[in-house]
């Protein structure tokens, strides 16, 4: 993640798929081929830069060059976008291997710590476009009305800025988020790393008691990871250390659950 606009050739060294030439082998002859690369130059001639891009790991070798990708736009125009310490994004994702077609979502881009947020369907509906038509300009139309809905966004935000949780409420949002990252309880690496370590601040400014602030705090060590500890196995005592979460499908996600995660606790504390 960064904060800077991508070159295509930085894209091609991120996700090479997005410049797949072709669609994979096995596509049928009604599978219509638009290049990510051509929906990245259209989105840019648009006003939506690319800032981020991530590609997955093909099982099968031989569809490394067409595999899941996912690029991340930012607008040009802040003031559509900004939405306190944080922009709104565009989160397009495609394959040419038909495992996906190409799908849209919001997503938020925290200037603080630099770290992406996906937003759940709950708040703003996801788009989905069949590799049919005119692909570019559906995508950029798209993206203009997903942009349209930062007033409800920066509306959800302030109000999570203005919830105050008790540490108690902080442990129990915490322990939600740990049993969707960690489904195996009984795991080394879930009995290693604890709830209250998801609450750990890895800056001043992210100490906040409020929802806003704590919601950042658990996404960002849940899905980034980093966290280090000691377990012990009889007389030996290893060191451990939790990884970031970089599958595009596990990271969205976990994303979204965690926005859900935290739109049930506001909705706790309205009660």
């Amino acid at each position: 993640m960064r904060n800077q606009p991508l070159s295509n050739e930085e894209i091609q060294r991120i996700a090479p798929s997005a410049f797949a030439g072709q669609p994979y082998r096995e596509m049928s002859s009604r599978y219509a081929f638009v290049p990510t690369s051509a929906v990245i130059d259209g989105m840019r001639q648009a006003g939506f830069l690319p800032v981020s891009a991530s590609q997955s790991v093909a099982r099968n070798s031989d569809k490394q060059n067409f595999t899941k990708h996912m690029i991340r736009f930012r607008s040009v125009n802040a003031n559509l976008t900004k939405v306190g310490d944080s922009d709104l994004e565009t989160v397009l994702i495609n394959s040419h291997d038909g495992t996906s077609r190409y799908k849209l979502m919001l997503g938020v881009f925290r200037l603080v710590c630099e770290n992406g947020l996906v937003i759940s369907e709950s708040l703003v509906q996801s788009i989905s476009i069949r590799h049919v038509g005119d692909i570019v300009n559906e995508v950029i139309g798209h993206s203009l009305s997903l942009i349209d809905e930062a007033p409800k966004v920066s509306s959800v935000i302030n109000q999570w800025r203005q919830i105050e949780l008790q540490p108690k409420e902080q442990l129990f949002l915490a322990e939600a988020a740990h049993d969707v990252r960690y489904p195996e309880k009984d795991s080394t690496l879930a009995r290693a790393i604890t709830p209250e370590v998801l609450l750990k601040a890895r800056r001043y400014d992210d100490n906040g008691n409020d929802l806003w602030s704590t919601f950042n705090r658990i996404q960002e060590n849940t899905v980034r990871g980093g966290q280090k500890a000691f377990v012990r196995n009889g007389f030996r005592t290893s060191r451990r250390t939790s990884r970031e979460v970089n599958g595009i499908d596990q990271n969205v996600n976990l994303n979204k659950a965690l926005w859900s995660l935290a739109e049930k606790m506001a909705a706790l504390k309205a009660n």
